[in-house]
């Protein structure tokens, strides 16, 4: 099964003799080097917080950035200001992006961050079926852009990104990566995303609350399950969020 959504992502060409360099300086993964596979990264902020998230693809000449369309021109914007004497020319593509699980068409990229994402293709494609994106993503605790990576608030390893292939820590500086790094290797994580149990009625963005304070936010729900964003250590039982009980069992993993 498979979706189109040229109205959901753009995408934004780069290209020039330096594009390779330029983004390798900016983003959390190393660009890829040569077509046949999609790499999952982030922009951040100097202060190592998340700006935008996306897939690059490498055709050609050019490096293809596959981003959600309500971030694509502050994206633009930002890369734009980064460039200054760098040889990169920057332009949106009009490009439809397919996405979509079962057999892989021709042409296709698998999703870099879960099997179960499926692929991802570039180009005119038929209507396909629609997949019940929210659900797989509940199952195996995939953060949305806008929902549950928030511009200039999230922190991409409160977000699995390290899970998710969206990060590399062996690649060369770019921009928010000391904090990024200490994050990694000088402290333990006490809040990020999870998945938890819920009973009742609560929407996307409800506060979370146990025993009276606030312990986080629940976001994207499928059935009984959704995605929060949690305090670790504030959260040993049930909880509140609007009409709903949370439960979160730290050991029940995402598959």
């Amino acid at each position: 099964m498979s979706e189109t959504t040229p109205s959901d992502r753009s995408v934004i060409a780069i290209t020039g003799d330096d594009r390779a360099g330029f983004l390798q300086g900016l983003i959390t993964n190393d660009p890829p080097q040569a077509g046949g596979t999609l790499v999952y990264a982030a922009l951040l902020s100097p202060q190592g917080k998340y700006l935008a998230d996306f897939f690059i693809h490498a055709t050609g000449d050019s490096l293809l950035l596959d981003v959600k369309s309500n971030l694509a021109e502050a994206l633009l914007r930002r890369l734009s200001m980064y460039r200054l004497r760098a040889k990169v020319g920057l332009a949106p593509l009009s490009l439809a992006v397919t996405r979509g699980t079962g057999p892989a068409p021709v042409g296709s990229f698998a999703d870099p961050r879960h099997p179960a994402l499926g692929w991802r293709a570039y180009g005119p494609m038929p209507q396909p079926p629609v997949v019940d994106w929210d659900a797989l993503r509940v199952a195996h605790l995939i953060p949305e852009t806008g929902i549950e990576l928030i511009p200039d608030e999230s922190y991409i390893l409160e977000a699995g990104f390290e899970r998710l292939h969206g990060v590399d820590f062996r690649k060369g500086c770019y921009v928010g990566q000391e904090v990024t790094a200490r994050m990694k290797h000088k402290t333990e994580l006490r809040k990020g995303l999870v998945q938890v149990r819920v009973a009742g009625a609560a929407p996307v963005g409800t506060g979370i609350f146990a025993d009276g304070k606030a312990v986080g936010t629940l976001f994207t729900r499928s059935g009984d399950r959704a995605l929060a964003y949690l305090r670790f250590d504030k959260a040993p039982g049930p909880m509140q969020a609007g009409e709903a009980t949370v439960t979160f069992h730290r050991d029940a993993a995402a598959s």
